[in-house]
């Protein structure tokens, strides 16, 4: 940015004290994050409950293809059908990123990558309507998503000189706006899907992501300007890129090693789309105060609680930090998967009472569950994801941030495919054991993890070696 681009972005305080193209950011990403989450809140409800019934799955182009792939493996009941939809379709929205960040960098800039996306999701719920458009349907959304999620969160943080300190508390802001979007959304979508009609409520998401768009264009004018694309760009790129030495490599291995660890630490959370919804619905008593509630809307539920839990634990570990040594990031994964384990724990402990007594399991247990796995979210995503930004080698910083989302990726896919699909043949108790089962053994793995090697991450083995004077050397040799 030009130097009268920064000083007019340091003057510009018109929302909440930032630019006031960050207000435009955020309301945009609020409304697509209804929309988004409306949508994948009613899936795999709709699939088993319209879609994959007889009258409407036969309709569906493409599907004899897909079941075709999915019965080899042994996916044959539409719950299991449904898992595995679900699964690759969670799972490939955090690869398709990566095809976005691409097509802004190097075809069409950010600003008309993310309108493209936009309009993408926005057919893409729309096609939702109709049961031989639903494969189209979704890899409109998945296409789309990957346009818009990297590039807007990207436009955020050039809306700041690099000097601004403004630019963390802007991203704060940003995520206010998504978990708004988050808890909103099923209380509206969900109740228009379930008590009204299903297309009705993809209807909603599909005039969420317009109103997403409208918001977007509106702002356009205030947003930063796309950097340069083409040939001589990249060739800057690259000459400014610093080479990797030894201790990047030893990093950059860790990091990868860990991804499988943190695959498994999320597979509680990554259930309550999925298999969760399903199970709540067929086995708990839902009912809050005494008053009847929707299944859908225990996913607002749980955004409600993530929120306080988010935002309690920045709390917590500020206040901590004054009494007590604070946990570095390993220490502080390994108590979130602890948390979540018990938070896992919890839905054991429900479906054995419930399956002992013939009853259905109270809501008490539904909410523990999701206060001790939220506790647990607050210290393992955020958490993780600001391990692998610090510690990423300068030279490959953006692409290591890619490799850390390939976690979820993995993990939506051992949701929807693995552990999901095996709903309907376990009990309640060993299914939701099964998974606690996972997250505890993440957290032993991490704890393993940092006492052999957090010596790496902390920076402990800062001490240059041979190899990188080496190659600092070569470096600074004309």
């Amino acid at each position: 940015m030009t130097a009268a681009a920064t000083t007019a972005d340091r003057n510009d305080t018109a929302f909440l004290g930032h630019p006031k193209a960050l207000g435009y950011l955020a309301f945009t990403e609020a409304w697509e994050r209804f929309s988004y989450y409306g949508m994948q809140t009613l899936l795999v409800l709709y699939m088993i409950h319209q879609l994959l019934l007889p009258g409407h799955v036969e309709n569906v182009a493409g599907f004899t293809w897909l079941k075709a792939l999915l019965d080899p493996v042994g996916l044959k009941s539409n719950q299991q059908i449904a898992s595995a939809i679900f699964g690759w379709y969670a799972g490939l929205v955090y690869l398709t990123p990566i095809l976005g960040g691409f097509i802004a960098d190097r075809l069409l800039g950010r600003t008309r990558t993310i309108v493209t996306g936009a309009l993408l999701m926005a057919l893409g719920h729309f096609l939702m309507a109709f049961d031989v458009s639903f494969l189209i349907a979704l890899l409109c959304l998945m296409l789309g998503s990957g346009c818009f999620k990297g590039n807007i969160a990207t436009q955020v943080g050039h809306l700041y000189p690099e000097t601004d300190n403004r630019r963390a508390d802007a991203f704060q802001i940003f995520y206010l706006a998504i978990n708004a979007g988050v808890i909103v959304t099923p209380l509206i979508v969900g109740t228009l899907g379930e008590k009204v009609g299903w297309h009705y409520g993809f209807g909603a998401a599909g005039l969420g992501m317009l109103v997403s768009i409208a918001i977007y264009l509106a702002g356009r004018k205030h947003l930063p300007p796309d950097p340069p694309l083409g040939a001589n760009q990249r060739a800057a790129d690259k000459a400014a890129r610093p080479p990797m030495t030894g201790r990047d490599w030893k990093k950059l291995a860790l990091l990868i090693v860990m991804l499988p660890v943190l695959t498994a630490s999320i597979v509680g959370n990554q259930e309550i789309f999925n298999a969760y919804l399903v199970w709540v619905e067929r086995s708990a008593d839902l009912r809050l105060f005494g008053m009847p509630i929707l299944t859908t809307w225990m996913v607002s539920v749980d955004s409600i609680v993530s929120v306080a839990c988010l935002a309690g634990m920045v709390v917590f570990w500020r206040w901590w930090k004054t009494k007590f040594k604070e946990p570095d990031e390993l220490g502080k994964i390994a108590i979130g998967c602890a948390f979540g384990a018990a938070g896992v724990l919890a839905l054991v402990a429900g479906a054995a009472i419930a399956e002992a007594t013939g009853t259905k399991v109270a809501f008490g247990w539904l909410f523990l569950f999701h206060l001790l796995n939220d506790i647990g979210f607050a210290n393992v995503l955020p958490v993780g994801l600001a391990l692998y930004a610090r510690s990423s080698p300068r030279a490959i910083a953006g692409t290591v941030v890619g490799i850390y989302y390939l976690h979820l990726f993995a993990g939506n896919l051992l949701v929807g495919n693995v552990l999901g699909a095996r709903l309907e043949t376990m009990t309640g108790t060993a299914f939701w054991l099964m998974h606690a089962v996972l997250v505890g053994g993440a957290c032993i793995a991490i704890l393993v993890i940092k006492a052999l090697f957090g010596r790496i991450f902390t920076g402990e083995e800062d001490t240059p070696s041979e190899e990188d004077v080496a190659t600092a050397d070569a470096v600074k040799a004309p």
